[in-house]
């Protein structure tokens, strides 16, 4: 079994984090897997940091835990909220080829549908599903 984690970090206008890898297409929720040994919550602490430049000023909470055997057979996902953060230098620059906020309603067309999914559960009421 794998466990990979997802964050969601907004600023002050309510736009949400989002970032497009220099090895995939589309833009994703920055996130990754969780190391041997390695906590989820510290993962996503880590993850947001290195990817997305927030330094998380307190505890993560946990939105939902997700299968994602669609992809990866006997892989899950933790979807986490850093509600409050601050910004900091971002270390993943060889991995990560952009990064922004954008308006969970209207995020870059390139987007996946996974990261669409999540973002109008958590911001338009959609149902919620157990699925990446």
């Amino acid at each position: 079994m794998t466990l990979g984690v997802r964050g969601i970090a907004c600023d002050e206008r309510g736009h949400v984090l989002l970032v497009r890898h220099t090895y995939s297409a589309g833009w994703y929720l920055p996130g990754g897997g969780v190391e041997h040994g390695e906590r989820a919550p510290d993962a996503i602490i880590r993850e947001m940091a290195e990817e997305g430049g927030v330094e998380a000023a307190g505890a993560p909470t946990l939105l939902g835990f997700y299968s994602n055997h669609a992809n990866y057979r006997n892989d899950h996902v933790a979807l986490y909220r850093i509600e409050h953060w601050r910004p900091c230098i971002p270390t993943a620059t060889a991995e990560i080829a952009e990064r922004g906020f954008f308006p969970p309603q209207a995020p870059p067309p390139e987007t996946t549908q996974a990261t669409v999914r999540r973002l109008d559960e958590i911001f338009a009421g959609a149902p919620a599903s157990l699925d990446w």
